[in-house]
């Protein structure tokens, strides 16, 4: 079933949507029904880039709150190691063996018509449903552009290229560009509007219009901390950070500056978030989910070892390792998560549509790789989760899978698969495949049957 078929199915209800050709997915019990839901999503943030995951050269005290008040999970995956198909994966719950797209593209073609969203699901259900930020999944005209994938308002950027300058001179509202007039240069002036400052002013003023027993989706694709990498190329400095921030005068390269400035402008925009839930009555009722859409990036002349942004694991952007894909991931809801929880719970981007639905009361399409993770995500107990998935098509192909305790990783479609067992070796150091030749030969069977081929991204090498 296409989006089409989809949407013409959906029948809201009292409490949801019913489509009579899928299982409706279950609710817990005791659990709200139609909670609304607020996603927050870092760009290019690193598994130690916050200080609950370990940072202590720069502070998060409003991520870290979150954490402390509700779950920190150490074991969640984002959908791939660069944006699009990171947020492909999100947005449609199927990994990169699966989804539209697998890779980032120039042009950005836009996800395809047939695509089900997050959004689409929540809006079926009676949801209101808003984007501010960065979409990257297809630009204005394009079937994949937000305000056709089932967003009620989009304020933000037109592209994910364009969405590399912190100083651009429009912004997309909805399908119209809004031009920015103080980032229009000329002689001495200077471009002096912060993107991320203006796209958080518009998602605070449509939080502003929610009420109470009106359920919404809020989809906060944050900008920060990635890299202007047009910038850094021609100046080793593309870390645009606001022009206040505390380590303005720390003796730090710039670029690191830059860094922690950008985190700290992010952090805080947290905090503006769930004060504004707070202030109107809404916080009780929603969920918050906080994460990063990959591993840290070393663009714009930023160095990721400077403030140990993987953590203990190996590896950054463009790496199938832990520390190209294993994020930060918060979930936060005052009076029904209990705060304080670490969860080792294996989870990834692909399973939040389902579980999003499962809240709703709604009913996810068929055939999606994510499952529901209604319990973990709200510290009712770990689940067994099936094997996970990705796939990355930059360079040269590359696979990844982790079932279990084990991780494979292997380059070409017939390459030597590498073995590492996480239970024991979270940094990807020993090896171990030949002692395991057992659970190779089953790693090499799921990397041919938990992928399709791709007209898109076909397979080279």
């Amino acid at each position: 079933m296409n989006r089409r078929e989809f949407l013409a199915a959906a029948t809201v209800g009292a409490v949801g949507v019913s489509i009579p050709r899928f299982a409706p997915a279950q609710v817990a019990p005791a659990l709200p029904q139609r909670p609304n839901i607020v996603l927050i999503l870092a760009d290019d943030l690193g598994y130690g880039d916050v200080g609950c995951y370990g940072q202590q050269q720069f502070a998060t005290p409003h991520i870290d709150k979150l954490a402390a008040e509700g779950i920190r999970f150490t074991s969640a995956y984002a959908g791939s190691t660069v944006c699009s198909p990171s947020r492909c994966a999100l947005m449609t719950g199927l990994h990169t063996g699966h989804c539209s797209y697998r890779g980032n593209m120039g042009g950005e073609p836009g996800i395809p018509d047939s695509d089900v969203t997050i959004a689409e699901v929540l809006k079926s259900a009676g949801y209101r449903t808003g984007i501010f930020g960065k979409w990257g999944l297809g630009t204005v005209g394009r079937d994949g552009y937000p305000t056709k994938q089932g967003f009620d308002r989009f304020y933000g950027y037109l592209s994910q290229g364009q969405a590399h300058n912190y100083f651009p001179r429009h912004l997309m509202d909805n399908d119209v560009a809004a031009r920015i007039g103080a980032n229009v240069a000329y002689g001495d002036k200077k471009p002096s509007a912060y993107a991320p400052d203006l796209i958080q002013k518009q998602a605070l003023a449509w939080l502003a219009e929610q009420k109470a027993g009106e359920p919404f989706f809020i989809y906060l694709p944050s900008t920060l901390p990635h890299a202007n990498n047009e910038m850094g190329r021609d100046t080793g400095d593309g870390m645009e950070a606001p022009d206040e921030h505390p380590y303005k005068e720390k003796e730090w390269p710039r670029p690191m500056r830059g860094f922690a400035g950008m985190m700290h402008c992010l952090d805080q925009q947290v905090g503006e978030i769930v004060a504004q839930l707070k202030k109107q009555g809404l916080d009780r009722n929603t969920l918050v989910v906080f994460s990063s859409d990959n591993g840290p990036h070393r663009e714009g002349g930023y160095q990721p070892e400077f403030f140990n942004s993987s953590g203990p694991l190996r590896g950054i952007k463009r790496d199938l390792t832990e520390g190209g894909i294993r994020v930060p991931f918060i979930t936060w809801m005052p009076g029904l998560i209990r705060g304080g929880q670490v969860s080792e719970q294996p989870l990834a981007f692909w399973d939040l549509l389902p579980t999003f639905a499962a809240l709703a009361g709604a009913s996810a399409p068929a055939g999606l790789d994510g499952i529901s993770i209604v319990d973990p995500l709200f510290g009712r107990g770990q689940i067994t989760h099936p094997p996970m998935y990705w796939e990355f098509h930059e360079r040269e192909f590359k696979q990844a899978i982790r079932d279990g305790d084990w991780k494979a990783i292997r380059v070409g479609l017939g390459g030597k698969v590498a073995l590492y067992d996480l239970s024991n070796d979270l940094g990807e150091t020993h090896e171990v495949s030949a002692q395991h030749p057992d659970i190779v030969r089953k790693m090499e069977a799921l990397f041919v049957s938990m992928r399709t081929d791709s007209k898109m991204f076909p397979v080279k090498g």
